[in-house]
């Protein structure tokens, strides 16, 4: 099959923005997408198990535990890139950071929308190489899925299409925000075998 960018631009990954020598503390948290995709515990040191973890009961989306204050590990938009650049591309061995398919300034950790609420919002905007990339909505769910396993539950997860970078952005944006859209589309075996293999790159 013919690739849809067979000569894309591409950064070397020593130049991008990383503070993967920091040590850090990470814990898998439970989330949709728990028994479909299997988890990794911390992303500089990713296993390639293919079980499937037990589903763990998840907090409310409002109600996080004051127990959580006391264990918050504070996290910025440097961090959320280190999780997500080194995902491998769904069409080329390189990875999405290499590609600036995501990149550091499209990354917005955002604060609560009201004071009673301890839910922040991250938010990804992903940059397909061409403007008619199949792949868009692929690419989408692999980071969502990333974040989602990696990131506490005091963050709602967010990846949309850049305005602008894809012909169908809106459409791809309707359905990576929708989360029984995602969950279904999440029940194809092809599709979770591709993101499987995009995570697999996680180091």
């Amino acid at each position: 099959m013919d690739k849809d960018n067979a000569n894309p631009a591409i950064l070397n990954p020593s130049d991008l923005p990383s503070r993967r020598g920091a040590s850090h503390q990470s814990t898998t948290h439970a989330s949709l997408f728990d028994g479909l995709i299997p988890s990794y515990p911390h992303y500089d040191n990713l296993t390639t198990s293919t079980s499937f973890p037990a589903p763990i009961p998840s907090n409310s989306s409002d109600d996080i535990s004051d127990d959580d204050d006391d264990l918050r590990e504070e996290i910025d938009e440097q961090e959320i890139f280190d999780l997500i650049s080194t995902i491998s591309d769904p069409e080329h061995p390189l990875s999405l950071g290499s590609l600036a398919v995501v990149s550091l300034p499209d990354i917005f950790i955002l604060p609560p929308a009201s004071p009673s609420s301890k839910i922040s919002t991250v938010r990804v905007l992903v940059t397909p190489t061409i403007t008619h990339c199949s792949l868009a909505t692929v690419i989408g769910l692999g980071v969502r899925v990333r974040l989602e396993q990696s990131l506490p539950p005091r963050f709602r997860i967010d990846v949309r299409i850049k305005e602008g970078t894809h012909a169908s952005d809106e459409a791809t944006n309707k359905q990576l925000g929708d989360k029984e859209r995602v969950a279904a589309a999440m029940e194809n075996g092809t599709l979770v075998g591709v993101i499987k293999k995009m995570l697999s790159t996680c180091e």
